[in-house]
């Protein structure tokens, strides 16, 4: 095959991606609020469907994007209103901040969403493609300082041991920062080739701080090192180089056992790995009921190994314990 044509073929697939990512036109289901479920205790086992929360009759979700848990709350990029909804453990919502605009604490896309130790709040804006800081009731102190204006348009985020995780949708990169704003490391480029990525989206990090990155555009997980560093690939198939069953992975976390969660979008599904790669559970399957899930994207697994979706067409978080 020509080198051209294969130039030509991966920018199709680039954009092809990123379309995908940030254009699909979501059905309107409407805001209609369903009823808080009751959170359970645990009982070990496949993780159960416990609760799912919609916001307010005055402030529904529309597209929510992400989720994570800081502190005792749980912040959510509402997407197609430009703000972030705060809920208590209970599903209530206690604040939201943010509005359209380009201005400091304005957005025009937020998605991905981390927290770091003082509970400050950390929003990418794939738009404006800038990150910006938040205390942790909503105030805005200050856009993230990349020192070197690298940053063209940020997608996940993750915080770990001080360090800021950031995906560059664009760039087809993954960043890491201190929380300085000073560069420690960059991995991947536009791409097919094992460390190199299409569109990736979400970045999370074990307890060996290894570092797994969902390669969206081409349907896969990638692992590496804490040095950056290519370990090997997670995509549905015995060895991770077969056909691949994830279509569009988005959200991934990492619980405390080492089990990897990645949600696969566009077959609404949750998919669960052990440590050596064995698939250990799938949640969701496409609906609008409790415990199904319609293009989901985001994920996050608190301390208690709570996972939270977005179920970005349902409007809605679910919870699964």
């Amino acid at each position: 095959m020509k080198k051209s044509t294969v130039y030509i073929w991966m920018s199709a697939m680039v954009v092809l991606s990123v379309a995908l990512f940030s254009g699909i036109t979501f059905l309107d289901l409407g805001s209609t609020i369903k009823p808080i479920v009751a959170a359970a205790n645990p009982v070990g086992g496949k993780p159960e469907f416990r609760q799912s929360f919609y916001g307010s009759f005055e402030a529904p979700l529309n597209k929510p994007m992400d989720v994570a848990k800081i502190g005792e709350l749980i912040y959510v990029t509402d997407t197609k209103n430009n703000q972030v909804q705060v809920f208590d453990q209970s599903g209530n919502n206690v604040l939201k901040f943010g509005k359209a605009g380009t201005e400091k604490g304005q957005f025009q896309f937020p998605y991905g969403i981390a927290g770091d130790k003082n509970e400050n709040i950390y929003v990418a804006d794939l738009y404006n493609g800038n990150i910006s800081i938040f205390s942790p009731k909503g105030e805005f102190i200050n856009f993230f300082p990349d020192q070197e204006k690298i940053i063209k348009a940020p997608g996940g985020l993750r915080i770990y041991d001080d360090k800021l995780y950031v995906t560059d949708i664009k760039e087809n990169k993954l960043f890491i920062f201190n929380l300085d704003g000073k560069k420690l490391m960059e991995i991947g480029g536009p791409g097919q080739e094992e460390g190199k990525f299409i569109a990736p989206n979400a970045v999370a990090v074990d307890r060996d701080n290894q570092i797994y990155v969902t390669d969206s555009g081409n349907n896969r997980v990638q692992i590496f090192n804490k040095d950056g560093k290519f370990i090997k690939i997670i995509n549905g198939s015995e060895d991770g180089k077969g056909s691949p069953i994830f279509v569009n992975p988005r959200g991934i976390a990492v619980d405390s056992k080492g089990t990897v969660y990645i949600v696969s979008n566009m077959s609404h599904n949750i998919y669960a790995y052990d440590k050596d790669g064995n698939e250990v559970e799938v949640l969701g399957g496409m609906g609008t009921d409790n415990g199904q899930l319609y293009l989901p994207n985001g994920l996050f697994i608190d301390e208690r190994g709570a996972l939270y979706v977005t179920d970005t067409v349902n409007q809605r978080i679910q919870v699964f314990y």
